[in-house]
Formats: C-alpha cells, sequence, structure tokens
C-alpha cells in the first residue's frame, strides 16, 4: 500500500502542475487577444530571440548541414552511382522538415528558455512581480505576453535563415571536399526542395518557439525558494521545452507526413 501511495502522490502531482500549465496557458492566450499591448517590450524581446540567436543558431546550422553531406555521401557512395544528385536531395529534405526546426528550438530553448525562466524567477522572488500588480500592471501582459508574440513569430525567421546556412554548409562539403559540380548540386538542391517542406517546417518553428516561451515564462512564474527555486526553474524550462519541442516534432510529422 505504501507503493501504491507514492505513484498516486506523483500522479496527483503531475496532474496538479499540468492543471496549472493548461490554466496558465489560456491565461496567456487571453491576454495575447486583448488590448492593451506593450509593444516596446515585445520589439525588446524580438531583438533578444531573434536577433542575439542568430549566432548559435548559425553554427549549429552550418555545421549540421556540413556533416549532413559528408555522413550522406559515405552512405550513398556503397550503394549507388548517383550519390551526387542523393546528398543534394538528402540535405535539403532533413534540413527544411527536420533539423533546421528542431536544432534551432533546441538551441533557443538552452539560451532563451533558460534567460526567460531565471529573469522571471528572480523577479518572482524578489516580489518584483507583486510589485507591478500594486502599480495596476498586470503582469501577464508585461512580462508573459510579449516573450509569447515574439517566441512565435522570430522561430520562424531563425530557422529561415537556419535552413539556408545548413543547406550552404551542405554545398561546401559537397563542392569543395567531396568534389561534386557547383552548378548542378545547386540545380538539384533547386528541383527537389518543394515548398511545403519549407513551410511545414516553420509551422513547427512556431509551435516550438511558443513552448519555449511558454515553458520559460511559467517555470520563472511559479518559481520560489530563493536562489536554489531560480535555479531549479531555469533547468525544469530548458528540461520540459527540449522535450515538448521533440513531442510536438513527431506529433505534428506525423500530421503532415503521416500515412
Amino acid at each position: 500500500m505504501h507503493f501504491l501511495s507514492l505513484i498516486g502522490g506523483v500522479v496527483l502531482t503531475f496532474l496538479g502542475h499540468l492543471g496549472r500549465l493548461t490554466i496558465f496557458a489560456g491565461t496567456s492566450l487571453s491576454h495575447c487577444l486583448r488590448p492593451p499591448f506593450y509593444w516596446r517590450r515585445v520589439a525588446s524581446q524580438m531583438v533578444d530571440i531573434g536577433y542575439f540567436s542568430l549566432p548559435v543558431v548559425g553554427l549549429t546550422a552550418i555545421f549540421s548541414g556540413m556533416v549532413l553531406a559528408l555522413q550522406s555521401y559515405t552512405g550513398f557512395a556503397r550503394f549507388s552511382a548517383g550519390s551526387e544528385t542523393a546528398v543534394a536531395n538528402v540535405v535539403v529534405v532533413s534540413l527544411t522538415r527536420e533539423l533546421g526546426p528542431v536544432l534551432a528550438g533546441l538551441m533557443v530553448a538552452g539560451r532563451i528558455g533558460a534567460s526567460m525562466a531565471a529573469e522571471i524567477g528572480t523577479m518572482r522572488v524578489t516580489e518584483q512581480i507583486d510589485a507591478l500588480t500594486t502599480l495596476s500592471t498586470n503582469p501577464f501582459k508585461y512580462l508573459v505576453v510579449p516573450r509569447l508574440i515574439a517566441g512565435l513569430l522570430m522561430l520562424p525567421v531563425l530557422v529561415l535563415v537556419a535552413d539556408i546556412i545548413g543547406v550552404f554548409g551542405g554545398f561546401l562539403v559537397s563542392v569543395y571536399k567531396l568534389g561534386f559540380n557547383a552548378a548542378s548540386y545547386i540545380n538539384n538542391s533547386y528541383d527537389f526542395m518543394q515548398a511545403f517542406d519549407v513551410i511545414s517546417g516553420l509551422i513547427k518553428a512556431s509551435a516550438f518557439g511558443f513552448v519555449i516561451a511558454l515553458m520559460g515564462c511559467y517555470n520563472g512564474y511559479y518559481s520560489k525558494g530563493g536562489a536554489q527555486g531560480v535555479g531549479a526553474a531555469t533547468t525544469n524550462a530548458v528540461v520540459s521545452s527540449s522535450i515538448l519541442i521533440l513531442t510536438l516534432n513527431y506529433i505534428i510529422t506525423e500530421l503532415f507526413f503521416g500515412t
């Protein structure tokens, strides 16, 4: 019976957190649709999420494209002579559908999700959020909504840039290391790339951006226990965002490409 009580306690705790997260998400979405809007805060968060995340996302994308081209060539060279065409196809499809959105989402979750949780968590434990309420400023409007809007809008931009940089990385390896014809590689990439592949990746990016901002704000908003609590909230924000990104990636892929 003690073992069953432990399992029941874990389940009840999980359901409690899930219910609180659902209420938090619903409240945040409702405030996203109603004025007033703090557009300067939104612009500031867009710069923080988009512009300052470009270096880490760009580096991740270019090396992912380079490794993908190299590994694809190694695999296809064993079975077919048309590896030049196959490598271009694999790089384009893999980056636009999967690797671009997922890797960019994970990198931004590690950088922005942790930052959001730490900032809002510090405001919570130092009672700055209570001070906003005292000054008749809605914390959801001022802290949460700008981050949600910025994450929803800027992740697709980052993923689009990551797709371009990743394909360029594959081009560099294919042309200058593997000896492919540059014009032929570009033509193969252009011919095989479909608009739906890019669009599906951008839709994934929007969902990932919303999840990253939501989990960062949620864990920071409900943090407690001083510096230790802020550290725990930061860790929980990154871990939960990463798990949800991978889960949503499968769900959206199944919706778009499942048979």
